[in-house]
């Protein structure tokens, strides 16, 4: 009797002509599965692929000119409730979705197209465990990161269905070997904790470093992940945090 397949992580990608549905339609959906081997290691899975999706609609130009998907690609293809849930939903052996920016495809991927899975944000938890990243968008971080293993060919082009999620799984390979499916999934239901200040007088400081108006004002920003980083920041002061660059020996602990 062969062994039993292992449980996966699924990662997706999905290229689309709009950002908000129900206006906006997929047009194209890709998959790369990561999972925890038999040396309590994960690692990437299987091939993974794509499937192009006629999303009922035009796709504007300024789309297009991001993914290069024309209209005429997906003029004959299947419609996205045809094909979502056999992707989104490899049941009993999925335990969780991931996507980078997650939240995107979630609009997208509604619980009864999931099976009600669990999602992990890799932009969100990159924010956790790389916060020296110069930057946390899927392609700065391969590239400042250069996980091993990764195939620079199969990972393009950049802003299609199958090279992001492939990329993307990288990350989530080694976020997984450093944190708990739990841990990250935790991470991911909350707004984004922003390792720097992201505009202003205060641009680019780290959040301890910055004085309590300043602080005070981003309590009220308009941008959650901006908020919740503001108001993790005001409680970590008025449970005796110090204010000011965190030192060498903080770091440590």
């Amino acid at each position: 009797m062969p062994p039993p397949q292992p449980q996966i992580v699924r990662v997706i990608d999905l290229e689309t002509t709009g950002s908000a549905p129900p206006a906006h339609g997929v047009c194209e959906i890709g998959w790369q599965d990561v999972a925890l081997g038999a040396n309590g290691r994960w690692e990437l899975y299987g091939e993974g692929g794509n499937i192009l999706v006629n999303p009922g609609r035009r796709i504007p130009p300024v789309t297009m000119a991001i993914h290069h998907i024309r209209d005429e690609d997906v003029a004959d293809a299947r419609w996205w409730h045809d094909v979502a849930r056999p992707v989104l939903d490899p049941y009993p052996r999925r335990i969780a979705l991931a996507a980078h920016r997650a939240e995107f495809e979630q609009q997208f991927c509604s619980p009864t197209l999931t099976h009600g899975a669990e999602w992990i944000c890799t932009w969100k938890c990159a924010l956790r465990l790389w916060p020296d990243s110069p930057s946390f968008s899927n392609q700065v971080l391969r590239y400042w990161r250069s996980p091993a293993g990764i195939d620079h060919e199969r990972g393009l082009p950049a802003h299609r269905a199958f090279p992001d999620a492939y990329v993307t799984a990288f990350h989530l390979r080694d976020m997984l070997n450093e944190a708990s499916v739990a841990q990250l999934i935790e991470w991911s239901r909350t707004p984004g904790l922003l390792p720097r200040v992201r505009y202003g007088p205060d641009r680019g400081k780290d959040w301890r470093e910055i004085g309590h108006e300043s602080l005070m004002g981003f309590l009220t920003d308009r941008d959650p992940d901006v908020r919740f980083t503001a108001q993790a920041e005001m409680d970590r002061r008025r449970d005796g945090g110090p204010v000011g660059r965190a030192t060498a020996q903080e770091l440590l602990l």
